[in-house]
Order: structure tokens, then sequence, then C-alpha cells
């Protein structure tokens, strides 16, 4: 009996096949505390991935409407704040950290030919955005959320892009001699006008921004063109004084009837892409035809007005987009920009045609809606700037239409249409409800912005 007791003694003593569960159990709280720590790093990762995304979206969406003062409303649009289109349903808690998104001026940009222009003043734009994790396993630990952050930075421009063919149409008929007094120019209105196309041609990109000069020139082109501009003006000028805009000799130009089925004279400079030596110059380059009819070179004059046809403008607009056709290569987007009053009822034509279809001395202003129109429709984007249009005019066109909404219907989108409405002419009667800046140079700087590609920059860059 004592042996027997022994035996299962020795037997339960020497049996460890019990030992293995509490050291089971011990590996498994391990276990389950290193999945809960990786489920609360890969959910802070996860988050923090989202978050940065709708940052950079946000810091993009911003710098693509610089200059307007509308781009830290646009960033915000564009953020992952509850109630804007980035915001994401498994992060419902993104705020704006207080003071951003901050349009700001970089020094760097602007030594890279990015002026800080009006009316934002700013180069660039800076997004902060906060979010709080909830934690699961880190919740045990007495950390039940982690606040984490994120920031993005975009200039106005600079990313690659698609290269622009761009027509400006420029109304020289004999009202653009008259005397603007509004504070933002200050002289004739067809000075005015010139200095807007200035100002377009020191933002856009002659070659490519990596380039530390565009290089040779040949026929007023640099060997690899990106930006490529033409000078278009009505009415038409005959052909032995056409040069005159521009070759800065001082003679007059003599102005043509509107002549159809061979168009008057319309292009005073072929595509260009001479107008300033480098992308990041923002000096006009005092060589090129095209800133002479600009008249961006001192002692030229630039493009003349000389009267004497009237508006007729739908013409000039299918010559235009015929040019733009004709320049167009795979991977460039074509643009018409035209500036008038919009006011057209010329009775010098030599069309007889009197059924308001093109050409046709009836129904003036609904031609240039028309023309404008097929021009889009081949996909040309059509900016119109209003300059002193009227709320009333284009006397030959039934239904009416005034020469306002014909500015307006001719752009290609509403946000494509702008007004110097502070113009003296114009009494602050045509106003852009997208477009609201008054200043021609202001405007021609918003198309600019228009036509770049806002890329996102370091955060520390000065």
């Amino acid at each position: 009996m004592i042996l027997t007791l022994r035996t299962h003694v020795l037997r339960f003593y020497r049996d460890q096949s019990g030992q293995a569960l509490p050291i089971i159990g011990f590996m498994l709280i391990i276990l389950m505390g290193m999945t809960g720590l990786v489920l609360d790093i890969g959910r802070l990762y996860y988050s923090y991935n989202e978050l940065q995304s709708s940052t950079n979206a946000a810091a993009l969406a911003g710098a693509g409407t610089l200059p307007q003062t509308a781009a830290t409303s646009a960033a915000t649009t564009y953020s992952g704040v509850t109630g804007n289109l980035n915001a994401r349903n498994n992060l419902p808690n993104v705020t704006m950290v207080s003071g951003y998104p901050k349009a700001v001026c970089l020094t760097t940009l602007k030594n890279q030919g990015m002026a800080c222009s009006s009316p934002a003043n700013a180069n660039a734009i800076q997004v902060k955005q906060q979010v709080t994790v909830p934690m699961y396993f880190m919740a045990l630990l007495g950390k039940p959320s982690l606040t984490i952050g994120a920031a993005s930075t975009a200039s106005m421009r600079g990313a690659s892009r698609s290269p622009y063919n761009v027509v400006i149409i420029v109304d020289t008929t004999a009202s653009m001699g008259s005397y603007d007094s509004d504070s933002n120019c200050a002289s004739s209105r067809l000075s005015c006008a010139l200095q807007g196309v200035q100002v377009l041609l020191q933002n856009l990109s002659p070659c490519g921004s990596s380039l530390a000069t565009c290089g040779t020139v040949s026929n007023s082109n640099v060997t690899n063109p990106v930006d490529k501009v033409s000078v278009f003006a009505f009415p038409g000028l005959t052909a032995a004084t056409l040069a005159n805009d521009y070759n800065c000799s001082g003679g007059a130009v003599q102005a043509t009837a509107y002549t159809y089925p061979t168009l008057p004279n319309y292009q005073i400079v072929p595509f260009s892409s001479d107008y300033r030596a480098s992308t990041t110059s923002t000096t006009l380059t005092s060589t090129s035809n095209l800133v002479h009819a600009a008249g961006g070179k001192s002692g030229c004059s630039g493009l003349q007005n000389p009267g004497g046809a009237g508006t007729y403008y739908a013409g000039i607009i299918y010559a235009a987009q015929a040019a733009l056709v004709s320049a167009h290569v795979s991977g460039t987007q074509d643009v018409m920009i035209l500036l008038s009053d919009g006011d057209a009822s010329s009775s010098n034509m030599t069309s007889t045609n009197t059924n308001g279809t093109y050409p046709s001395s009836k129904q003036q202003c609904h031609q240039a809606v028309t023309a404008a129109a097929a021009a889009t429709t081949a996909g040309t984007r059509v900016y119109s700037v209003a300059y002193g249009a009227a709320s009333s005019g284009c006397s030959t066109d039934n239904p009416s239409i005034t020469p306002c909404q014909t500015m307006q219907q001719i752009a290609s989108a509403p946000q494509y249409f702008y007004s110097d409405y502070t113009a003296s002419a114009n009494n602050g009667s045509c106003i852009s409800a997208s477009q609201p800046t008054s200043s021609l140079n202001q405007i021609f700087t918003q198309i600019a912005g228009d036509l770049s590609v806002s890329r996102l920059i370091p955060n520390n860059t000065n």
C-alpha cells in the first residue's frame, strides 16, 4: 500500500505536462498586446496618410487660385475638414490649424520669377491640418487618443504642364483711343490694354523653367518653346501698313473694311516665344516683335487704334481659331483671349448678307457669341475681358443683347469672363460674378495664373 502511494506521488512529481499552460497564457497576453499595438500604429499611419493627402490637395487647390484672394477659401474647400471636398468618414474630426490656410510671399519663389502679385500679394499657400485618432491598446496604457498633424506648402506655379498656344485679340477701334480716367491706369484705353498684355507676357513660360536661358531665337521662337503667343487686332489692316504696329518706325497703320470670304489682315505678330530670355526672368525682350506690339519696348508705342471701320469681331474670332488649329501640336492647349468693349455694330462691311448668319450686318453680337462657342467646342479655352462694356448697345441684334452679355457669353465658362468695370466708359455696370477683379493688370495676372499649374514645395521654403 505504501509502495503504491509512493509510486503515484513520484509519478505526479515527475509529470511536467501542465507547466506549459502558464507560459502559453503569458505569451498570449504579449501577443495580444503586440497585436493591439500594431493595430494602433497601423491606424495612426493610415490616418496620417489620409490627412496628408487632403492637406496636399488643399494646398494645391489654393495655390492654383493665386493670386486671387479666394485662394485661402479654395484651400479650405478642398481640405479634409468636415463638409469639405476631401472629408472622409473614417477621419471625421479633421480641423484646420488656427491661422491656416495662409497665403504667403516666399523670397525663393520671387527669385525664380514668381512675383507676389495683387490682389493676394502672395506666390504660395501653406496649409496645416490636425486630427485626433482614438486608440485601442494604448487606451489601456492611459492613452485613449493621439493627435497628429500634417502640413503642406504649394507654389502658384512651377509644375510640368501642357504648353499653351495663346492668341490675344485686342480691340483697336476708335473708342480705344479715348482716355480712361480710372486710377488703375489713367491713360488711353489702348495703352491700358497693352499694359495688361505685357503683364501676361511677363508671367507665361517662353521655355522650360529649369533652363538658365531659352537659347537661340529663330523666326521669333526659341529652340524648345513652351508657351507661344500671337497678337491679333481689329479692325484689320492693309498689308502695306501692318508692320507699323510692331516695327517701332512711327509709321501709321490703315484699317480696311470687314471683308469675306477673304478676311482682313488680323494677325499682327505670328506665334512667338522670344518675349523673355528665360522663364525665371520677368524682363521682356527688347528685340521681340511681340513685345514691340504690346508696347513693351521704350520708345515703341505698340498697337495703334486706326478706327474707321467700327466694331465687328466675329470674323477675327474665326480667324484666330483657324490660326490656333494651324499652330496646334499634340500635347498643347489652345487659348484665346479677347479684350473689347463688346459693342459690335459696324456698317463698314463688304458682305450684303442681312440674315444674321456670319458674315452678316445683322446680329453682329450674336455672331461673335456663335464664333466663340465654335472655338470652345473645338477645344479652345476662350477668355473674354470686357473693357468698358456697357449695359446697352449691339444695335443690330434682335433679340436684344447687351455688350456686357455678349462678352460674358463669349467666354468658355463663367470663370473665364473678366471685366474692368471701373473703366470710365463702364460706370460699374458690367461686373463678373466669378472674377470681380477690376484692374486690367490684375485681370491679366489672374489669367496668367490660371494658365499655370501649382506644385508642392518643401514646407521650410523661405
